[in-house]
């Protein structure tokens, strides 16, 4: 197929112009760190979505030392400034806020760890907010920081934390009125600033507004979190090709990384996530940081050594049986991709009228690692991505029901009309374990048997047309097959968790 070609700022031409560039990496590099920048227009405006993502395979020194030694004048409460509750909801005490900071230094896969922690809240029946990175405001204006003098600096990053702190309390304000638990996930904090600045101009800056230290990193934030960059244990995956405002080579990068994670010494729950495992495993060591703090036993779901398990279901009984659940609505279409060992997809995935929505590309596995491009966009943007939907696959539509039992986490995927021929009914449990023996599973559903390796019950052959359209009635019982994974291959570990 020909593409089609679209405005060079568009998404649908962003879309095709990574494919090519994640090919390209595949054949001549041994791993990737991306970070991303595209441009959407509407009416005038512009919009800029940053991505980036770290891959990581090489250990590494910890980062856990501190070179800042905080003086004691600066941790001196100051009147006017003001104390986040952040120990519950409102007035209900029922109900958590949670309010974690998302920091790190370049290519340390923060933006994919904001979209992968968020669908893993949701799933666990979280209102989830996220508050961008307020420096991305004045850089999608025009603001180039290394035109700036040093007096223009002070100011910038003084209207920065500003910024920060209003958005952050909106977010704050707007969780007091849920009557459920609520996550907040900071695109950096007000801490990151100093990194940036002189100490002298920092200090300056405190003063001015009567802010310390210990307000500004200790009472507003329940957790912080800095991803190691990949200049840090995993320089074959670090890059700074595609990002505009991304500029230090390797010895900037490790520079401005310790910066930024001295920023935050001092938290009482400070985690430092490095590149000691895969880019899965650091993804899944940075949520388990989280759960931790939150109070939620997972079991070994997020266990390093955890993998998937799949299992095809062909009854379940009535609602009475189940224990409480999140039942989500979501709709898959893959897009076409320049590779056939390239997938793309986008998904919409809704609960009582409000969505959410994901564009996912995975590339083939290179050094043992499957390398994949997960980020959330607006509603607008998947309506421009929709018009390159690959009409060799069918829409894919699942009832998605997430539950505990026995401390174990599990995905109920339950395929809705219209489905693809021959899979009306089908219905896949999923779970991540340790356990090389079968799991114990729920004992309110039939479960026919193990899928986790058959290639018939991957969603993407399922859903394609011609070629795939019967091998659900062939691989289940009653025309019950399975569908629960986005990307399953039988060669290749799936890494697209949580779709």
């Amino acid at each position: 197929m020909v593409p089609i070609r679209f405005a060079a700022r568009s998404p649908v031409y962003y879309h095709y112009y990574q494919h090519y560039r994640l090919y390209d990496c595949a054949n001549n590099v041994g791993g990737f760190t991306r970070s991303l920048t595209y441009h959407t227009h509407n009416k005038g405006r512009s919009t800029r979505l940053k991505v980036r993502i770290a891959d990581a395979s090489v250990s590494f020194h910890s980062l856990c030392r501190s070179h800042a030694k905080l003086s004691s004048a600066n941790l001196n409460k100051s009147k006017n400034t003001k104390v986040v509750d952040m120990s519950q909801n409102g007035s209900d005490n029922r109900f958590k806020f949670y309010k974690v900071v998302l920091t790190g230094g370049p290519c340390g896969g923060k933006t994919t760890g904001q979209t992968r922690l968020s669908t893993f809240f949701e799933n666990l029946g979280w209102k989830v907010y996220r508050a961008p990175e307020s420096a991305l405001l004045y850089l999608s204006g025009g603001v180039i920081f290394q035109d700036l003098k040093r007096d223009e600096t002070f100011t910038l990053q003084e209207d920065i934390v500003k910024t920060m702190i209003t958005v952050e309390d909106t977010f704050h304000h707007l969780a007091e009125k849920r009557t459920t638990n609520v996550l907040l996930i900071c695109d950096r904090g007000t801490m990151d600033g100093s990194a940036y600045l002189p100490r002298e101009d920092w200090e300056k800056i405190k003063e001015k507004n009567s802010w310390n230290e210990v307000d500004l990193r200790d009472n507003r934030y329940n957790q912080v979190i800095h991803m190691v960059s990949a200049a840090r244990g995993a320089e074959a995956f670090y890059t700074i090709v595609g990002h505009k405002t991304r500029k230090e080579d390797f010895d900037g990068a490790r520079q401005l990384d310790t910066i930024t994670a001295d920023a935050w010494v001092g938290h009482p729950y400070y985690d430092v996530i490095d590149n000691s495992t895969d880019f899965e495993g650091k993804i899944s060591r940075m949520i388990a940081a989280v759960c931790t703090r939150v109070g939620i036993d997972l079991g070994d779901r997020l266990a390093p050594n955890s993998v998937k398990r799949k299992f095809l279901v062909s009854n379940m009984k009535d609602e009475a049986h189940f224990p409480h659940y999140q039942e989500f609505h979501v709709v898959h279409d893959y897009l076409v991709t320049p590779s056939r060992k390239m997938q793309a997809r986008l998904r919409r995935r809704g609960q009582n009228g409000s969505w959410t929505y994901t564009h996912t590309i995975r590339r083939p596995e290179i050094n043992d690692q499957s390398v994949e491009l997960r980020m959330p966009i607006s509603e607008k943007d998947y309506e421009i991505l929709m018009a390159q939907r690959d009409d060799q696959h069918y829409t894919v539509f699942k009832i998605r029901r997430c539950f505990l039992w026995n401390n174990q986490y599990f995905q109920l995927d339950m395929y809705q009309d219209p489905a693809p021929p021959g899979c009306k009914g089908l219905m896949l449990l999923e779970t991540f374990t340790t356990l090389k023996d079968l799991p114990e599973l729920p004992h309110f559903l039939q479960v026919e048997r193990e899928v986790t390796n058959d290639p018939k019950y991957s969603m993407f052959n399922l859903s394609q047309k011609g070629i795939y359209s019967s091998s659900c009635e062939e691989a289940s019982p009653s025309s019950q097959t399975q569908a629960g994974d986005v990307y399953d291959d039988m060669q290749q570990k799936d890494s697209l968790e949580s779709k």
